[in-house]
């Protein structure tokens, strides 16, 4: 294991910004995966510090094949991680959202052109990353639909589900989709929280790269070969929206079955603690994704449901 730092800027009143990478094996640009890019992805983080130690056991057992260099960015914001601010603490923007960067640009802009400059040509790209919505997901690969994207390959992490998404305007500009462009395999591995840490689903991330090298026959790994992953498109989830504001208090998790009509959550009155909505499943499935904030607003998509199939 080689300790290294990828990209550096200087502070007047802090600490030096330092984005640390740990490099395993030698030779081509095999895998590079990437954590937290936002200030509190507490479990993308997480996942990553098992990644390392994973990494460094194979390494000493002489399991990683020869001519193939992996790297693990366990966080690329420490920054924002140190006061657990989401975006950048000074202009509160979004480093995932300035891909492929800018040398002479904003301060955000500047920390995505150095990391992307290290890492835009490994053959496969792996970002742990939050969706835009508080919430907790089902387990799964996602990836834009840019013409470079490969579904099959997807399915050998051997995660539930594989998710397959047009990508919008200001998508551009994130990782994945620059990754793309520039002819790297990208996926985006969601587990099942962000700001708290689920050991079971980071473990499951864990064992779903170490399965997909395997596949790719990068290390020597014998494992869990996981699912038969499911292949969704984003638009055919079935939302569940609220009409009004108030305290939200779910009846379901996530990864649970629904049948049509039945009550999924409650809208309560925050000042006279009346239920002012009662949210039903419009249809039988699966909860994909379930709010996790105790108060939500109004014409908020809480749940999303992958709907059963016949």
């Amino acid at each position: 294991m080689k300790k290294t730092t990828l990209y550096e800027i200087k502070a007047l009143y802090r600490d030096d910004l330092r984005v640390t990478g740990y490099e395993f094996g030698e030779g081509e640009e095999t895998l590079c995966i990437l954590g937290s890019l936002r200030g509190n992805e507490v479990q993308q983080l997480y996942v990553c510090s098992q990644l390392v130690k994973r990494f460094g056991e194979l390494e000493k057992q002489g399991r990683l094949h020869a001519g193939h260099k992996i790297l693990v960015i366990p966080t690329a914001n420490p920054y924002s991680m140190n006061i657990k601010k989401r975006f950048w603490p000074t202009d509160n923007t979004d480093i995932n959202r300035m891909f492929p960067g800018y040398d002479l640009g904003e301060t955000t802009q500047r920390i995505a052109a150095g990391i992307f400059e290290q890492i835009k040509n490994y053959q496969y790209g792996i970002q742990f990353t939050s969706f835009y919505m508080p919430g907790n997901f089902q387990p799964h690969v996602r990836m834009m639909k840019t013409g470079f994207e490969d579904v099959e390959m997807a399915k050998r992490f051997g995660m539930p589900y594989v998710v397959v998404r047009e990508p919008r305007p200001y998508d551009t500009t994130t990782l994945n989709y620059n990754w793309q462009i520039w002819e790297t395999n990208a996926f985006s591995i969601y587990t099942t929280t962000t700001e708290s840490i689920d050991k079971e689903s980071a473990q499951m991330a864990v064992r779903s790269i170490l399965t997909f090298l395997a596949k790719e026959d990068v290390i020597d790994y014998k494992g869990h070969d996981g699912y038969l992953s499911q292949v969704v498109m984003d638009t055919d989830m079935v939302p569940v929206r609220t009409r009004v504001s108030g305290i939200f208090e779910t009846k379901v998790k996530v990864g649970e079955e629904v049948v049509k009509g039945q009550v999924m959550a409650e809208t309560i009155d925050p000042y006279e603690g009346t239920v002012t909505e009662v949210l039903a499943a419009p249809v039988d499935g699966m909860v994909f994704f379930a709010h996790n904030e105790p108060l939500t607003y109004a014409n908020t998509a809480v749940f999303k449901l992958v709907v059963r199939e016949d």
